[in-house]
């Protein structure tokens, strides 16, 4: 994949992201929604409750989108943050309400409907159970999609760590940003990579010599 470093291809990147996500999680069942990249502060993403974009022929969609300030953080927990609204799109399209106090707070019914797709979720008095981390399995997911990071990030001025929710305002950042769950590792002789979620030793069959991580 060419490096994610225009804001154009990081969107379709995205787009991208959002869509094997939709077949793969929901079923394809999800209405696609405009991914925009704005800055968002104090959360991570975000969705609209109402279809905020229309299209000349009058098509109406939700907008969804990836805090400016978060985008180079380990893929995985830009994926967590993709499915986490997607998962507040699916409860927006079945009328299921899992927000209060103006979309900031999140209820069990946000929850569970989370943990059903690969989510660990944990909670915080402040925004309800809303802190959001990719399990193991969603990050074998990743790593068979072949999804790297993000090589670009508007300087926000804070750092960010979890994940945000619907509505203006989601997770609230604290912290410094967290390593990556996973590692790569590149063969010294010819540049192959892999991505693993632990320390492994691996052979680069075509040069018969053991990758680095790096």
């Amino acid at each position: 994949m060419k490096e994610t470093i225009k804001t154009s291809r990081t969107a379709g990147y995205l787009e991208k992201i959002f869509r094997a996500l939709n077949q793969d999680y929901f079923d394809g069942e999800l209405e696609e929604a405009i991914i925009t990249i704005q800055s968002t502060p104090r959360a991570y993403g975000h969705v609209t409750v109402a279809k905020a974009w229309s299209r000349a022929d009058g098509e109406q969609r939700h907008e969804l989108n990836i805090g400016a300030g978060t985008l180079d953080r380990p893929i995985e927990d830009v994926v967590a943050t993709v499915l986490h609204e997607m998962v507040h799109l699916y409860n927006l399209q079945h009328g299921i309400q899992d927000c209060s106090r103006g979309g900031t707070y999140h209820n069990k019914r946000f929850r569970d409907a989370a943990e059903a797709r690969d989510l660990r979720i944990s909670y915080d008095s402040r925004i309800g159970w809303s802190i959001t981390e990719p399990t193991d399995a969603l990050i074998e997911y990743i790593l068979n999609q072949g999804w790297s990071e993000i090589h670009m990030n508007r300087q926000d001025g804070f750092s960010m760590r979890g994940i945000g929710g619907k509505g203006a305002a989601g997770g609230m950042p604290t912290g410094t940003p967290k390593p990556s769950s996973t590692r790569k590792l590149i063969c010294p002789c010819c540049g192959n990579s892999v991505r693993a979620t632990k320390t492994v030793r691996i052979m680069c069959m075509d040069c018969m010599e053991q990758m680095q991580e790096v």
